[in-house]
């Protein structure tokens, strides 16, 4: 698929720089204690890609309906060259008669067919040309098919009835098949989000739970570090590893690939699931980085309201 560069693209990527700038300059730190300094520096940033890619995105979605609308106006058009055939006509006559009948995306592609007709090209050469500009791989299918019969000096209306058919039969089938999807889509989702929740609860509660644990056996045992820190969950090990990189790059890894496969299932093609990826990743990202920015701050402001009565109630 071909994306050429257009004003609203640029507008897009624009955007997504003017963020991510904004984002460096009000929420990092290029010096003392080099990072972050805010818990949503990393969503803004997601965000931001996000909208620098929109128009691509968008643009990757109408062509892909627009593949759709190609195959449904080949049809209409191939039985119309079919039934100028049946007539008594040749195909070139023939699709001079039916380029005057709107296609929708495909007319186009039938008034050039027509006009390198009418200027003397080859059929084989122009028809060529038509399934080219179209980028459908039904169409180059169907077409190198009537080129051939044509060569062969076949009947070429039965030839182009069983097209036709073949178009038919081609397009249930990706119909069926995305109907039945639709319910393996949603299962897809929910297992994905449940994922991510399972995730957060490891990172929040479980990881911290075992490693303080660890820790305690580790004093229990004189300080010799044991218990569970052999497994890298003991005190100093836990300060070490980054438990929380390690997570999110599982989700985004988990939402890429769940995304393109489910893509492949649904509609035959790993580029139809990018949708799906992109969707996945971000959402599960956002979060992700949302509930765990959140957390700390949550933990200090139940702390202190928890403290709060022996702070007022104190004896003086």
């Amino acid at each position: 698929m071909r994306i050429e560069l257009k004003i609203e693209h640029w507008i897009g990527i624009s955007i997504g720089l003017l963020l991510i700038l904004i984002d460096l300059i009000f929420f990092f730190n290029f010096t003392k204690d080099f990072g972050s300094t805010k818990w949503y520096f990393s969503p803004i940033i997601v965000i931001a890609l996000f909208a620098g890619s929109l128009f691509f995105i968008r643009d990757i979605i109408k062509e892909g309906a627009r593949q759709k609308e190609l195959e449904v106006k080949f049809l209409e058009f191939v039985r119309g060259l079919v039934e100028n055939v049946r007539s008594g006509v040749t195909i070139p006559q023939a699709v001079l008669h039916v380029s005057n009948i709107n296609f929708g995306a495909l007319t186009p592609y039938v008034t050039k067919l027509a006009n390198q007709i009418e200027w003397g090209y080859p059929l084989h050469e122009a028809l060529t040309i038509f399934a080219k500009d179209s980028r459908n791989e039904v169409i180059k299918r169907s077409v190198t098919i009537v080129i051939e019969a044509e060569k062969s000096g076949g009947d070429m209306a039965s030839i182009l009835e069983a097209v036709t058919q073949s178009v038919l039969e081609v397009k249930q089938i990706k119909d069926e098949r995305k109907s039945n999807a639709y319910q393996q889509t949603i299962q897809s989702y929910i297992i994905y989000f449940m994922f991510v929740i399972i995730m957060l609860v490891l990172q929040i509660y479980l990881i911290p739970k075992i490693s303080t644990l660890s820790a305690d056996i580790g004093t229990g045992l004189g300080g010799s570090g044991g218990g569970l820190s052999g497994f890298g969950l003991g005190a100093g090990s836990a300060k070490q590893i980054d438990f929380g990189s390690i997570f999110t790059l599982t989700i985004i890894i988990q939402g890429l690939f769940a995304g393109l496969l489910l893509g492949k299932f649904a509609e035959g093609d790993y580029r139809s699931g990018i949708k799906h990826s992109l969707a996945m990743i971000i959402i599960g990202y956002l979060i992700t980085s949302t509930v765990t920015g959140l957390v700390e701050p949550a933990q200090s402001a139940a702390a202190l309201i928890l403290l709060m009565p022996k702070i007022l109630f104190r004896k003086t």
